[in-house]
């Protein structure tokens, strides 16, 4: 019981605390991923936009992910409760967390094996609900101090952080200058974080480039230090937040991974019944709904927008739903597919689309202003946000004939 309600207390602190720093804009727009309204989708529309919009001026875009070790285990106490007393917190808040964060210890078990009480001055639990709130404001002012020193050394990176998964963006005419921005940078990033007690993970780290061109692509690997390591070689396909990104942006390989994984599941369904017993109609409809769908669909708002081409992804979907139709009504191969969606329940997979393409963008509508994805549609108020920066890649930055590509 008195685990439960820890547990509870921890999470009506940890929403009350993110209601009150992205309220008062405190939160980076680029800093996403364990709060409230900024998920993985969000951080991959982003960079999708992101790379769209310097296609339309002719520039190619390279991407750099890298990772922080032990990221949840470093973060400094002390530091972490000076960084709520300048937020501006409550003197009991700031106080609560010096007790809660300050003066604990630890023990180590490994068989029959108990060790003596340690002191534990660093580190916040990564199970904790307030984990990634507190990780969020521990990083806030890396993420100010950063765009700084970028700024004052012009060099024109976009930065996107999910938790401890940072990424660096890069437009420019020609890779070799990108990949110059991108050595710049993270020997930046090395320098800072390691003021921060957090280091970089450089197994980790990898390069991607994206590019409309129709040529033969080969660009020349990435040396990140001046002795020559790590070295990195740019890949097919890169997996980013569980999407499979290709240079063109067509996301073909992102559909076919999910798509396999869809048709896997309906395959292993086939055992919780037969023709004359197990799951009845309804019991199959509901596990397509929840199951199956969900995972063939994941990531849709990245290749479903206006003028994109889709004829691809609907005859990939157009399968899946078939064979689970024909699963759920235990329907011969020959039948119409119209005829047995209709009997099954199911609307065409392109008016599905339509219609969760509809939701998403009146999700918009219900995110804060100073959120990622309003500051690349429309300009945030300076008075209101002072401290956030118009992004380069602003919808109102585009011409009239950029907009329309």
């Amino acid at each position: 019981m008195l685990n439960t309600v820890s547990k509870l207390i921890k999470k009506v602190i940890s929403n009350r605390l993110q209601f009150y720093v992205t309220s008062n804009s405190f939160i980076h727009p680029s800093q996403l991923g364990g709060l409230k309204f900024k998920s993985m989708t969000d951080a991959s529309i982003a960079l999708t936009h992101i790379i769209h919009s310097y296609w339309v001026k002719n520039l190619s875009t390279s991407t750099l992910a890298f990772n922080i070790a032990q990221f949840f285990p470093s973060l400094n106490h002390h530091f972490l409760t000076l960084i709520l007393r300048k937020v501006g917190f409550d003197f009991c808040i700031a106080n609560f967390f010096s007790n809660y964060l300050i003066g604990r210890k630890m023990n180590y078990f490994w068989n029959g094996f108990t060790s003596p009480s340690l002191n534990v001055n660093v580190g916040v639990g990564q199970d904790s609900t307030l984990s990634f709130i507190l990780s969020a404001l521990y990083l806030l002012s890396f993420l100010y101090i950063l765009e700084k020193h970028l700024k004052i050394l012009k060099i024109p990176i976009s930065i996107l952080l999910f938790v401890d998964d940072s990424l660096f963006l890069s437009q420019s005419k020609s890779f070799s200058i990108s990949n110059s921005c991108i050595f710049c940078s993270y020997n930046v990033v090395i320098i800072l974080l390691s003021k921060f007690g957090l280091i970089v993970e450089h197994s980790k780290t990898e390069v991607f480039h994206f590019t409309r061109s129709q040529g033969i692509f080969n660009p020349s690997p990435l040396n990140l230090s001046p002795t020559g390591e790590p070295i990195l070689c740019p890949k097919e396909s890169w997996k980013y937040l569980g999407f499979i990104f290709d240079r063109k942006l067509t996301f073909h390989q992102h559909i076919n991974f999910y798509l396999n994984k869809a048709m896997s599941t309906v395959k292993c369904m086939k055992v919780l019944g037969n023709s004359n017993r197990g799951l009845i109609l309804n019991q199959k409809h509901l596990l397509y709904w929840s199951c199956i769908l969900p995972i063939v669909l994941y990531g849709f708002q990245l290749w479903y927008y206006n003028h994109a081409p889709l004829s691809y992804p609907l005859k990939m979907l157009g399968k899946i739903q078939r064979r689970a139709t024909l699963w759920i009504l235990r329907a011969f191969k020959t039948l119409p597919t119209l005829g047995i969606e209709a009997i099954a329940g199911f609307i065409p997979i392109n008016l599905h689309l339509q219609k969760l393409g509809g939701r998403s963008q009146l999700r918009t509508h219900s995110l804060l202003p100073n959120h990622i994805i309003h500051s690349l549609m429309e300009p945030i108020s300076s008075s209101s946000f002072p401290l956030i920066p118009q992004h380069l890649s602003l919808l109102g930055s585009l011409t009239k004939h950029q907009h329309g590509q």
